[in-house]
């Protein structure tokens, strides 16, 4: 038999030249499950890398940078799933429903790049950490972090930052659409109720 990859002869389970099986197998959900763990390769999970990130930051992401990679989820993989919870967060519960109001700018360049960074704010903030670690480099050279490490830092407080975010800004929208919006159909305000 001849490998489909590199037509070197094959004998044995493996091809000796690029590594590449003998026999594929058919994809099945097996397969998928595998793939997806191996892009998503951490040792113990999402819940832990952002209970580790909201208990200590600090510690959690020097151990990060000097000594253990292995304990939490890759910081890249993990801006993207927090921007990705954010956004269905965002999406599904209107968090940012009359959050920012930028009519006055109307339809100027500004508040066109205000508006898609409020329609598009866990892309916003990917981009922006990109800025931010360029500033950190500039005003803190003694520490004698490089870019790159730099980057990494603010993908995981970019990423916890995002979670908290959305986690209570729907705390904000459920307050906002059950309370504010009941008081305004009801016309009861805090001053008919005595408030002053």
């Amino acid at each position: 038999m001849t490998c489909k990859n590199c037509n070197t002869e094959v004998n044995l389970k493996f091809c000796p030249e690029c590594g590449q099986p003998a026999n594929l197998k058919r994809i099945d959900g097996h397969y998928i499950l595998h793939e997806i763990e191996h892009v998503l390769h951490f040792e113990r999970g999402i819940f832990y890398t952002i209970r580790e990130l909201l208990t200590k930051p600090g510690q959690n992401i020097r151990n990060y940078l000097s000594e253990n990679r292995s304990r939490l989820i890759k910081p890249i993989i993990f801006i993207i799933l927090t921007s990705l919870i954010y956004t269905l967060v965002s999406h599904f519960f209107h968090i940012e429903e009359e959050y920012v109001k930028h009519n006055a700018l109307g339809n100027s360049s500004i508040g066109t790049i205000l508006n898609w960074m409020q329609n598009n704010y866990g892309y916003a903030s990917i981009l922006m950490g990109i800025f931010i670690a360029i500033w950190l480099k500039v005003f803190f050279k003694k520490y004698g972090y490089n870019f790159y490490e730099l980057l990494i830092m603010l993908c995981f407080v970019q990423g916890i930052s995002m979670l908290i975010y959305a986690f209570f800004g729907n705390f904000r929208s459920d307050f906002y659409h059950k309370v504010i919006k009941c008081n305004d159909y009801s016309r009861i305000s805090l001053y008919d109720l005595g408030v002053r």
